[in-house]
């Protein structure tokens, strides 16, 4: 099996603890090549992965012919724009969440990615990950009867933090954007529909949402959910339906926030585990990507799954301006 040879555009914080980790340590993948204007930054690549070739700058490592996947950790205002050069140079795209700001965004993502027949996808590693897998396989197999109503929660607080991005919103900050494509994607993921009513509440801070609360209705199922960028960490999804429950507890930082695990709330009170301790969905991610990449096997959270989370969000950021955000 040849090892897809993946290059990074920048050296983020995300990209040095976890992404670049996860391509070296990839089956079928190969991290060969980091571009970064500072070559100090460089260091920590190197030292899990010794022959990684440093390029002076994002266009130099595009220019690299021996490259065959870039992924992109840049700032979410800067993804579309790099999206797009790196399927004009012929690169397949991993590139982090939100991989747009706005819905109609996708347009000219998917118009490029046709053009240029190579993969390119939302860094929306979860999808990848067998409590995910299990879990949406048996809540629409039944397990838990008709599923009635979904709750989900996902915060941290970042206040102290004034220079990060997220704090920024002229960097397409806040914590929808953020997080609140977890909440969003693993509902639509698992109910398998999208959204047909949105409300929000929402503070606002210098721009940015701080807290969301969102309600929407799939159907017949309920949902309610809230993220915010000024709470004590959390994170949890529940699915609730007529016969029993299925809840998340480490649902988006999994092996971070806790072991993940599956709890399924069975009749008379009866509760069974699913346990997940040795998995990496950064890993998963990778190796998924590079099997699509070079085989065409179909990629769990293609362009048009993430146009649907996108849209939820832009439906929910403009009902929380409408309630006077």
């Amino acid at each position: 099996m040849q090892a897809v040879r993946w290059g990074i555009l920048g050296a983020s914080k995300f990209a040095r603890q976890h992404m670049g980790p996860a391509i070296h340590a990839a089956k079928g993948a190969e991290l060969a090549a980091l571009a970064t204007s500072d070559p100090a930054k460089a260091d920590p690549f190197l030292a899990f992965c010794p022959g990684l070739a440093v390029h002076q700058g994002y266009e130099a490592l595009l220019a690299d012919d021996s490259i065959d996947a870039v992924y992109i950790p840049l700032p979410n205002h800067m993804h579309v724009e790099w999206t797009l050069k790196a399927l004009a140079a012929g690169k397949h795209v991993l590139c982090e969440k939100p991989i747009t700001l706005e819905e109609p965004e996708f347009d000219q993502l998917i118009a490029a990615r046709d053009a240029a027949g190579k993969l390119a996808a939302e860094g929306y590693m979860i999808v990848h990950h067998p409590q995910w897998q299990r879990a949406r396989e048996m809540v629409q197999g039944g397990a838990i009867g008709t599923l009635r109503h979904v709750t989900g929660a996902f915060s941290f607080d970042n206040r102290t933090d004034v220079d990060n991005i997220r704090n920024k919103a002229d960097t397409g900050g806040g914590g929808l954007r953020d997080i609140g494509v977890y909440v969003f994607g693993s509902a639509r993921y698992v109910i398998g529909a999208e959204p047909e009513t949105v409300t929000a509440r929402i503070d606002w801070e210098n721009g940015i949402d701080t807290f969301a609360d969102v309600q929407a209705q799939f159907g017949d199922v309920t949902y309610s959910a809230y993220v915010s960028i000024r709470m004590h960490p959390y994170q949890e999804m529940c699915f609730h339906g007529t016969s029993g429950v299925i809840r998340l507890t480490a649902p988006f930082n999994a092996g971070v926030f806790g072991e993940a695990r599956i709890e399924w709330h069975k009749p008379g009170l009866e509760i069974e585990e699913f346990r997940f301790p040795a998995d990496n969905h950064y890993v998963h991610q990778v190796e998924a990507f590079s099997a699509s990449a070079r085989d065409g096997v179909a990629y769990a959270c293609p362009l048009e799954f993430s146009r649907g989370t996108q849209r939820m969000m832009d439906m929910a950021i403009v009902a929380g301006r409408s309630e006077g955000g």
